[in-house]
C-alpha cells in the first residue's frame, strides 16, 4: 500500500488498529516508534543493479496500556516526516516484533490495517539458471485435445 492510500484510510477511520498475519489484533496501546524512508541498493543474482525505496513504520508495544494512538496523531507524524525527511509516496513496509523483527506489507480490510507477510523470490530466474517449472504436458502427460487425442488401449493415456 502506498503512503497516499494509507493517509486516505486514516482520514476515514476513528480508531487505529492493526492485525497481525495470524489474524490477531496488535494490542491497542501500540506505538509507531519510527516513520522513515529506506533505500535499498542491490544487485540481484542475475547481475542487475536495483534500487528499492519504501516508507517504513515500526510498530511496538509495552506495558503502557493507557496509550492509544489516534489516526490524526499518526497523520501529524507522517506530515512531519514528509517535511523533515522528504518522505515520498512509496509503498509502506511495517516492522513488527515476532520471533525477530518481521517486515510486512500493508493492506486494509475496511475496518483496520492488516500486516501481510512478505515473500522472497528470485528476481532474475532467466539469468541465474532457475529451471522453469514443467507443465503437465511437458512432464509426460498426453494432450487429449490433440488430433490423436483418443484414449485407447495401448495409447499410453491410461
Amino acid at each position: 500500500m502506498k503512503l497516499s492510500k494509507f493517509k486516505t484510510y486514516l482520514n476515514k477511520i476513528t480508531e487505529l488498529n492493526f492485525e497481525s498475519p495470524n489474524g490477531e489484533l496488535i494490542p491497542s496501546h501500540f506505538h509507531v516508534t519510527e516513520v522513515g524512508s529506506i533505500t535499498k541498493n542491490f544487485i540481484d543474482c542475475g547481475g542487475t543493479v536495483r534500487t528499492e525505496k519504501v516508507v517504513n513504520f515500526q510498530l511496538w508495544y509495552s506495558n503502557d496500556v493507557d496509550h492509544r494512538l489516534v489516526p490524526q496523531k499518526l497523520l501529524d507524524i507522517i506530515a512531519l516526516s514528509e517535511q523533515k525527511l522528504g518522505i515520498k509516496d512509496f509503498d509502506i513496509e511495517v516492522e513488527y516484533q515476532s520471533d525477530t523483527i518481521g517486515k510486512y506489507d500493508l493492506d486494509f480490510n475496511g475496518n483496520h490495517f492488516v500486516l501481510v507477510a512478505k515473500q522472497t523470490a528470485c528476481l532474475a530466474p532467466d539469468n541465474c539458471g532457475i529451471p522453469v517449472p514443467e507443465t503437465k504436458t511437458s512432464a509426460g502427460f498426453i494432450d487429449l485435445t490433440s488430433e490423436s487425442g483418443s484414449c485407447t488401449p495401448g495409447s499410453g493415456c491410461c
